[in-house]
């Protein structure tokens, strides 16, 4: 294994220097949920060394508009005939232009790729992982739990991460239409709580409003993974200060780039000084200790 397949496996910085970088082609692109489908993509090259919570980077080849890739967490490795990384399945949302673009594509298209990208969540021991995710931030989790529950591995080597007791996701959206995925994480095992604005389904109100029933009755102590958009995560950061959790946050920062030239995703990180400075999402992150991040 080289050095830099030793440093992806660690969840250490990853450079744009690992990546690889070509044109791919679709095999599936389903939708899911409301406005929200599932793509698949061959690419042996990333799916044997992508880990939980790296993303891709895509492009729309021979398309100036919009010119700019989009970073799409990893949701799954498929795997092909002799059980080895043969795909790469993200889960996005339509939000925009190039979403809707992309959700017009079809199996044997091509897309531009390069990846993988970004800091992986590490591999911890995590007696009961609570996975928190608001929006579209469960796409990051189902491989983290799949790991974590010991059915599948990722990586190289491949890591080796410790096993939980239990793993729970808490899954808040707007609306039960926007639930994307939820039998997936149910058929490999984790515990489900769902949260929604409107009431359709689940309990009504924030999604963090799981986390304190549940630290509380746990057999085991949690530790907290979380994904979603900025309030929310602040909010479970503070939960998680509040409970004296170890808590990880995968942010939602918007990238142009993917690999560190650009400076888009810049966010505010803590310095043990006490001051802060700018940490680029996209190499340092995109996850980051709870505590460390500005809010």
């Amino acid at each position: 294994m080289t050095t830099d397949d030793n440093r992806a496996q660690t969840g250490h910085v990853c450079y744009a220097d690992n990546a690889w970088h070509g044109l791919i082609e679709v095999e599936l692109n389903v939708p899911v949920a409301r406005d929200t489908f599932r793509l698949r993509i061959r690419c042996p090259e990333i799916a044997r060394r992508i880990l939980p919570g790296q993303f891709i980077m895509l492009r729309l080849p021979g398309v100036n508009d919009p010119l700019l890739g989009r970073p799409l967490a990893l949701y799954d490795v498929a795997l092909d005939g002799a059980g080895q990384p043969a795909a790469v399945d993200v889960v996005y949302l339509v939000v925009g232009k190039m979403t809707r673009l992309l959700a017009q594509v079809r199996p044997e298209a091509k897309l531009e790729v390069w990846g993988p990208l970004g800091n992986g969540f590490p591999p911890v021991e995590a007696e009961h992982l609570v996975m928190v995710a608001g929006g579209i931030g469960q796409t990051p989790f189902l491989a983290l739990a799949k790991e974590y529950l010991g059915l599948q591995q990722y990586g190289v080597s491949p890591r080796q991460t410790p096993q939980a007791r239990k793993v729970t996701l808490c899954y808040g959206v707007r609306t039960a239409e926007l639930l994307a995925c939820v039998d997936d994480f149910r058929r490999a095992g984790v515990e489900v709580c769902l949260s929604t604005d409107d009431g359709s389904s689940g309990r009504r109100g924030f999604v963090t409003d799981w986390i304190e029933p549940i630290v509380q009755t746990s057999q085991w102590p949690c530790y907290l993974v979380c994904c979603g958009p900025e309030p929310m995560l602040a909010a479970a950061a503070q939960l998680a200060g509040q409970h004296g959790l170890p808590c990880l946050v995968s942010l939602e920062s918007p990238m142009a780039c993917g690999i560190g030239i650009c400076f888009s995703c810049a966010v505010k990180v803590k310095q043990q000084s006490g001051g802060w400075d700018y940490r680029r999402s996209c190499i340092e992150g995109p996850v980051f200790r709870a505590e460390d991040v500005v809010f």
